[in-house]
């Protein structure tokens, strides 16, 4: 239970500073770091000359060498680390920049405010820093729909995912799960250039988020206003998303909330259908990502108290 201590260090951590701007300017961020390898890797490796077997092959390769090297590293730092006390202090500060609590809430609330005040042109801008689909295209329900789509799913992939797989494994568990995120995040999407590279990147990003995903559902629907209406939502809607994982907090949070969620987007001028999620409910509107965000706090909340209590009762 030393490791479920560590990750409530690095959310409290996270929590109260973030990852402050002057310490990204002189060092960048361990996931940019990460970044940087898979793309060289991508350049390197993912040759276009190339059979669609070969590529798939040498996208799995890749996976494996930035997932290894990083657990490894983990490893490394972990049990160089001294026992007791000290180790759950510091495996805390060395995973500190791997849980995103405070950058999420901070992104998405820079939504929320100036849609609030009916600025829609400072909130487009907002918000195409925190998700793909062409800004320029949406109203304030498609900006606040954006808004509480992301804050819902990366509330899993962001930290629940991490926290999980930090409090079983310790460093090598953060960093190897962020090692699949990262790597999901780069290549594991289904463009022409990534479609047989990235496809290991994608199924083994899958297999890490199946229980975290599930996880944040269940936690967003004990703290949500209307517990039974967030539930049903949540198991009749979660399996209609495209991603396996996504559905489960981004139907738990439409439930909480009484809006739907998902439905047609447009990615670079193209329209992509996705089925609603909570269909038959109203279109989301400013106020409720605040609102949003209030279950997300609670959320984290539970999630740190619970695992302080596994560690240290």
């Amino acid at each position: 239970m030393g490791f479920a201590g560590a990750v409530v260090v690095a959310m409290a951590v996270d929590a109260l500073l973030g990852w402050p701007s002057w310490l990204f300017a002189r060092i960048g961020h361990p996931v940019s770091w990460l970044g940087r390898l898979i793309g060289a890797i991508d350049a390197g490796w993912n040759r276009e000359s190339d059979p669609t077997t070969f590529r798939r092959a040498a996208g799995v390769a890749g996976a494996l060498v930035v997932i290894v090297l990083a657990v490894a590293i983990g490893w490394v730092l972990q049990f160089s680390l001294p026992s007791g006390w000290v180790q759950i202090v510091l495996v805390g500060i060395l995973a500190w920049p791997l849980v995103a609590l405070r950058s999420l809430h901070d992104h998405v609330a820079a939504v929320g405010a100036p849609l609030l005040a009916g600025d829609i042109a400072a909130a487009r801008e907002a918000v195409s820093r925190i998700v793909g689909r062409d800004p320029a295209a949406l109203d304030e329900a498609g900006i606040a729909r954006a808004a509480i789509e992301s804050l819902a799913e990366n509330a899993s992939d962001g930290i629940v995912a991490p926290v999980f797989w930090g409090a079983l494994f310790g460093l090598p568990g953060i960093l190897g799960y962020k090692a699949i995120n990262t790597l999901d995040s780069m290549i594991g999407h289904r463009s022409e250039r990534h479609e047989a590279f990235g496809w290991a990147a994608a199924r083994i990003d899958d297999v890490a988020n199946f229980i975290p995903a599930r996880l944040t559902g269940f936690l967003f629907v004990l703290l949500a206003p209307r517990r039974s209406e967030t539930l049903a939502c949540m198991t009749r809607d979660a399996r209609r998303h495209r991603s396996p994982n996504a559905g489960w907090p981004e139907a738990a949070m439409a439930g909480a909330l009484g809006v739907r969620l998902s439905g047609p987007r447009i990615y670079h001028g193209s329209i992509t259908n996705e089925p609603w999620l909570n269909e038959g409910a109203r279109d989301p509107h400013a106020a409720d990502i605040g609102e949003g965000l209030a279950v997300y706090r609670r959320a984290m909340l539970l999630l740190a108290g619970v695992l302080a209590i596994l560690a240290f009762a």
